[in-house]
């Protein structure tokens, strides 16, 4: 029996389109969102005639649905989630529902605490660049659920948060990539790990021994979790610290250069012609090159591609070098491990400007690199006394300010010739910016205006 009345909580970019994806096909469709919808999205909703509420929610309307798609951003412990639930009306993602409609196309999906991002980016170039008709969503790209409504693909390359996968039951990635699992959005999870680790972990549910793994060799969480799975399809870790050998194939970093093997096919790669540096993104090249193995494209076509990726913005993204002071925006680092990686590539003296909304941070793994690296740390939030306790005597300059601008002041004072003003705030942005694109627009306007 088919469900013939949808809602949709949330108007952002995961909920117009799965409002419109479930017109098309013909339900009964309301969507609902507390806040402001944004013109672009009201003006689709328009034009499918898809009706919908912004600036609360008419309960009577969102109880009367057989089903309910939950923009991830909605968190489980809001009251109109808890009603639904108590109403025992399902919630889903955009994920599983466009994902019912996707016909005979194949999807990638890419998960991890960090690098999914990049890796994502990777693939979906790597494939566009083989010439195939591929569609990017998820996290990142135009909406999945619109996608599979408006156009007509034979891959789809998703980036995948843990909310996502959180609603996802019968949906079944053809290609899994799991980069890492790392301590984040702990606030969402009770605070457990374990609960987040799970969450992770779902990208390999349904999948069948037609499918392919692929997985951090180096990730010590995820040797954890493997056991507890009946894992049918085929593996192909990735490592540069950990010889892991699996029948499938895998990838292995061995002094600056890596081979990623498939079955019969290998790709060799240099990582010193990447133009994105460190070894995390040596990580997110060697998933990326095994995913693309496993779709099929060419070994030649995947070298040309990877040394051709340019970095992503706001990921360790170099802004301005300025009177021998490098600034870099590294804005989307909203957790700890995010940072860790973004001090591990620092070569210079470090004014580290961080801060925001803690997400349940531990930085203790922070603390090694901070005191080797860094000099002085700009605290740039409402609330940083967590940050100034867990820094004052391994950082020998800790400062607080309260806004961008006095942040930056702060951090164009204390930098000297030679150094770099890395913005790597290991928190959620909201407490001063609309979101992390935001702040590091900001922060490079500010550089391109001041400095």
């Amino acid at each position: 029996m088919r469900h013939k009345n949808i809602v949709v909580l949330g108007g952002g970019i995961s909920g117009y389109g799965s409002a419109i994806l479930a017109k098309k096909e013909g339900f009964e469709v309301f969507l609902s969102d507390s806040g402001t919808i944004a013109a672009r999205f009201r003006e689709r909703l328009d034009a499918w005639q898809v009706p919908y509420e912004e600036g609360g929610h008419t309960l009577e309307r969102i109880l009367a649905a057989s089903e309910v798609i939950k923009s991830p951003g909605i968190p489980e412990t809001a009251p109109v989630v808890r009603q639904i639930r108590e109403a025992g009306i399902p919630v889903i993602s955009e994920m599983e529902f466009a994902g019912r409609y996707m016909g005979r196309a194949r999807c990638i999906c890419i998960t991890g605490s960090n690098g999914k991002t990049t890796t994502t980016s990777l693939i979906y170039k790597i494939l566009r660049d083989a010439g195939m008709n591929v569609a990017l969503g998820g996290n990142i790209g135009e909406s999945f659920a619109y996608s599979v409504a408006t156009g007509s693909y034979d891959w789809y390359v998703l980036e995948l948060s843990s909310f996502q996968l959180d609603g996802m039951y019968r949906f079944r990635a053809h290609i899994g990539v799991l980069m890492n699992i790392t301590p984040d959005h702990l606030d969402r999870y009770d605070h457990c790990f374990q609960n987040y680790a799970d969450a992770k972990m779902r990208i390999t549910q349904n999948m069948n021994s037609r499918d392919w793994f692929i997985y951090s060799g180096d990730d010590e969480v995820i040797w954890q979790q493997l056991p507890k799975y009946d894992l049918r399809m085929k593996q192909l870790p990735f490592a540069a610290k950990n010889a892991v050998a699996s029948g499938a194939g895998d990838a292995f970093l061995c002094d600056g250069v890596f081979t990623a093997t498939v079955g019969r096919r290998s790709v060799e790669i240099d990582t010193a012609k990447l133009r994105i540096k460190g070894l995390h993104n040596a990580y997110n090249a060697m998933a990326a090159a095994l995913a693309a193995l496993a779709a099929g494209v060419g070994e030649e076509q995947i070298r040309t591609s990877l040394y051709d990726f340019a970095p992503v913005e706001h990921r360790l993204e170099p802004v301005a070098e300025r009177g021998g002071v490098l600034w870099i925006n590294d804005s989307k680092a909203t957790n700890v491990d995010s940072v860790y990686y973004a001090l591990e590539s620092m070569t210079r003296p470090v004014v580290w400007i961080a801060g925001g909304t803690d997400k349940g941070n531990d930085y203790t793994p922070l603390k090694e690199f901070a005191r080797r690296k860094v000099h002085t740390l700009v605290c740039m939030g409402v609330n940083n006394a967590k940050l100034v306790r867990e820094f004052t005597g391994v950082v020998p300059e800790v400062i607080s300010t309260s806004s961008l601008d006095e942040a930056m002041r702060t951090a164009r004072a204390a930098a000297r010739e030679g150094d770099a003003v890395l913005l790597s705030p290991a928190c959620a942005s909201f407490d001063l910016f609309k979101n992390y694109e935001n702040r590091g627009e900001l922060f490079k306007q500010w550089v391109v205006e001041n400095v």
